[in-house]
């Protein structure tokens, strides 16, 4: 592998790669012209790399070719297109020139933005190749958004990133991570966003996607990225678009009852609501990079034991960069105009009003709930006891009476809920209208007996080897916990005589 040293410009990588006679392949494209394929050629010495080009723009002749899909701009296209073009450029160059050659698919659909100026900026790109004569292919596949203002903008952005990334598979292979960042190489992320990226096959047999996925939002790439109950890297705009969201945010580490009957509550007063009734629903645990950053630097093994454990229960995660709630709200409206909803304990909802947060708005807090509440928005509030609420005001942090396993024994029955919480002076009015139009709400129907726990007092206990913390999860948490060793477990020794 090559070291990356000084930043090359497109027109140079593209050359790089013509006149490597090892590199050979063929380019499809389809819906913004063949941008990656003319930067190519405008480099000069492209009889040294391209085998072909095609654009089969026309629908009848895509099918014709590559077979049909649900849908042209998708990732079903980009695969049926990466089937046919890599088997049929074997067939016909393997006898031929295959045992000096690394030969290469390249392929995106895209929809860039349409002569009325209407309608999603987005495609899917990919590539597959071998990394040496003979070899057995591997395979990078991702989800772009154009956010230029004119279509060719957004197609000179096209050929930027795709020439990125066929360089950066034969240069930075070895060190995904690198590659991932050099996709924006002579571009900016207000130009074009990764929200999705996928590795495959042997040449990254020891690439955890999820972690990859997380360099995306680390990089500045995407401000989000979703991974399904089994681990999957999911494309967000698939899982979300025209459904319903409810989403809690929370550290979920470990993944408590409290987390799980937060949500589960909130979700049976969600799909009552009206504009609920009927549609499409989707629920999501949601960590924020901060939170995954709270030490300074990320821990991947830490980071894995959250999404893994969520994924055993299974909940769909959301890996965000959206520290405030506003923001988050508004990501979700890129793909859905139905109701959001927002399970919250009532420490969160404590900071959605600390005004700190929103300095650096113009309009303060005021303009901060003006975007969290528009477009049929509603917090899902989970009490508190009052000892651990009157603890939380004074040092930021609830707490737990020493011993306490869930059991609401020792708590006097005064719990802290969206009605009787309370906010600084001059907001309260602010509040109250929040609450009586039902932008605010309190969570109903939940377990009494286990308010009293809370994620970092299973933390300390796992690490005491106190082994009342196994109460206070789930039980299929408890025994992934046991059986991986997550969070600091060691399993007690066995007694010999």
């Amino acid at each position: 592998m090559s070291e990356k040293k000084d930043l090359l410009t497109t027109n140079r990588k593209a050359l790089t790669i013509n006149l490597n006679e090892a590199q050979y392949g063929t380019f499809a494209e389809i819906g913004a012209g063949q941008e990656v394929a003319r930067v190519f050629f405008q480099a000069g010495g492209a009889s040294g790399t391209v085998a072909k080009t095609i654009s089969a723009y026309d629908m009848t002749f895509s099918d014709a070719i590559y077979g049909k899909a649900p849908r042209y701009v998708s990732r079903e296209r980009l695969g049926l297109m990466l089937d046919h073009e890599y088997s049929l450029l074997r067939e016909r160059l393997a006898a031929q020139r295959g045992d000096r050659t690394t030969f290469f698919a390249f392929a995106d659909t895209v929809a860039t933005r349409s002569f009325k100026g209407t309608g999603e900026a987005h495609g899917w790109m990919g590539m597959r190749f071998q990394t040496e004569p003979g070899g057995p292919p591997s395979e990078i596949v991702l989800h772009v958004r154009m956010w230029d203002k004119e279509n060719v903008l957004q197609q000179q952005a096209l050929g930027i990133v795709g020439t990125n990334l066929i360089y950066g598979a034969f240069h930075y292979r070895e060190n995904p991570r690198e590659l991932i960042e050099s996709l924006l190489d002579n571009l900016s992320a207000d130009r074009i966003e990764v929200d999705m990226l996928k590795f495959s096959g042997p040449a990254f047999h020891h690439v955890d996607n999820r972690l990859m996925s997380l360099c995306l939002v680390q990089s500045g790439l995407t401000n989000a990225v979703m991974f399904g109950p089994t681990g999957d890297v999911l494309q967000p705009s698939e899982v979300l678009y025209k459904k319903a969201i409810l989403v809690e945010r929370g550290s979920f580490r470990p993944v408590t009852h409290v987390n799980v009957d937060m949500l589960n509550c909130a979700t049976a007063q969600f799909v009552q609501e009206p504009a609920v009734k009927g549609k499409e629903v989707i629920v999501l645990m949601e960590i924020t990079m901060n939170n995954l950053l709270a030490a300074g630097e990320l821990d991947a093994p830490d980071f894995l034991a959250r999404v893994d454990l969520l994924g055993d229960i299974g909940f769909t995660v959301l890996i965000s960069n959206y520290s405030e709630y506003f923001r988050l709200t508004s990501y979700f409206r890129r793909y859905t105009k139905e109701m959001i909803g927002v399970a919250m304990g009532i420490n969160n909802l404590i900071e959605i009003f600390n005004e700190k947060y929103y300095e650096n708005l113009e309009g303060g807090i005021l303009e901060s709930f003006g975007r969290l509440f528009r477009h049929a928005v509603k917090l899902y509030v989970y009490p508190m006891r009052q000892e651990a609420y009157d603890k939380y005001l004074m040092t930021g942090q609830a707490v737990t009476a020493p011993g306490a396993t869930g059991n609401h024994s020792f708590a006097s029955s005064v719990l802290i809920n969206a009605k009787n919480v309370q906010v600084v002076d001059h907001l309260r009015n602010l509040y109250n209208h929040l609450l009586e139009n039902h932008y605010i709400d309190s969570i109903v129907g939940f377990d009494p007996d286990i308010l009293n726990v809370f994620s970092r007092d299973v933390l300390r206990r796992i690490k005491d080897h106190d082994a009342s913390w196994e109460k206070m999860v789930p039980g299929s948490v408890a025994t992934a916990i046991k059986r991986r060793g997550l969070f600091g477990y060691i399993a007690p020794a066995i007694a010999t005589l």
